[in-house]
């Protein structure tokens, strides 16, 4: 496996992330520590060392089998990705959101659990739209300066949040984020109209959840190759089974399982991507980590492009216009060779 910088740091990480939501069982459904061991066993003898993590997956199992596997293991080897924001009890107030309270008294259980004494990246979760920007910066800041935290990374929040968020921080000479956790896959490319714009201009790396839409992408619901669906998946739909069915028509191809061909999409797609791939099974993992080996070329990316689309709405689609390139630019849009 090979190595990328994490934004503009110089932390090398796997270009893979393994998304370990599911190491653990108490959300009724996961593996097991065994299991859970197998499996990053077999990540780590890959060269895989970027683990994503956070304080609620499985109730806290997933830390806690983490800590335990580190505990057994070469910790320094490996770059620990955990989260503080949701909330994992109910009877406090202050024991979910961005605020600096819940932030350092959920680092303290996640280090308990983790079984270390320094978290690699910490990510907030979701953006609670209550707490102030600097109080955020200035708690992240603390614990880096503490060495509790390496570095630091955001998830699931606005565009507009993180732009201000980089700003001030590079302005106060706080610590900024080097990662940008988003949902993002060939059934789910919004992010595409802020987000991934907003990540290219601040060099920070994309890291993608539900890459593979909950599985949707493998193909796995499409029924006798003709487009029915499965009722149960929340991610079917008539336009995102065409979708799975252009990447099944590509992956076979190409000899591969479709899984590699949507895991490669994010990647290609002009900005720093290490997509986090889950597993409960080794079977899984031994599969997915294969996807780096695939390249997909500029045909293939095309007709992926075509059948995924998404309307970008204003101003993106403004930009795009042909009238208005031609104001903004005289003629030469195309004779100019952009970043």
């Amino acid at each position: 496996m090979r190595y990328q910088l994490l934004g503009r740091s110089g932390l090398k990480v796997s270009e893979i992330c393994f998304g370990a939501m599911g190491l653990g069982t108490a959300n009724g459904w996961g593996a097991n520590e065994a299991d859970s061991f197998a499996i990053l066993d077999a990540f780590a003898a890959a060269g895989g060392n970027f683990i994503d993590t956070a304080n609620i997956y499985q109730q806290g199992q997933s830390e806690a089998i983490l800590g335990n596997y580190l505990a057994a293991n070469d910790r320094d080897f490996f770059v620990i990705a955990t989260k503080y924001s949701l909330a994992d009890n109910r009877t406090n107030p202050n024991a979910s959101g961005n605020n600096r309270k819940n932030m350092i008294r959920s680092v303290e259980g996640s280090l308990k659990r983790l079984k270390t004494d320094f978290i690699d990246v910490l990510y907030l979760h979701i953006w609670d739209d209550l707490t102030p920007v600097d109080e955020i910066l200035r708690g992240l800041d603390d614990l880096v300066r503490a060495g509790k935290v390496n570095y630091i990374a955001i998830s699931d929040t606005p565009a507009w949040i993180v732009s201000k968020s980089q700003t001030l921080a590079e302005l106060m000479g706080w610590s900024q984020f080097v990662a940008l956790q988003v949902e993002y896959s060939l059934l789910q490319r919004t992010p595409e109209r802020e987000l991934l714009p907003m990540a290219k201009h601040y060099g920070l790396t994309l890291t993608p959840w539900a890459p593979l839409a909950g599985g949707a992408l493998t193909g796995k619901y499409l029924q006798g190759g003709i487009g029915r669906l499965k009722p149960e998946s929340n991610r079917l739909s008539a336009a995102s089974n065409i979708i799975t069915q252009e990447v099944v028509a590509i992956a076979n191809e190409l000899g591969v399982p479709a899984s590699h061909v949507a895991l490669q999409w994010t990647r290609q797609q002009g900005v720093p991507c290490i997509p986090i791939v889950g597993a409960t099974k080794l079977s899984q993992l031994t599969e997915n980590i294969a996807f780096t080996q695939v390249t997909l070329s500029p045909t293939h990316l095309a007709r992926l492009d075509a059948v995924s689309k998404i309307d970008l709405g204003f101003p993106g689609k403004f930009f795009q216009e042909d009238a208005v390139k031609m104001n903004n630019f005289g003629g030469f849009y195309d004779r100019i060779i952009k970043r």
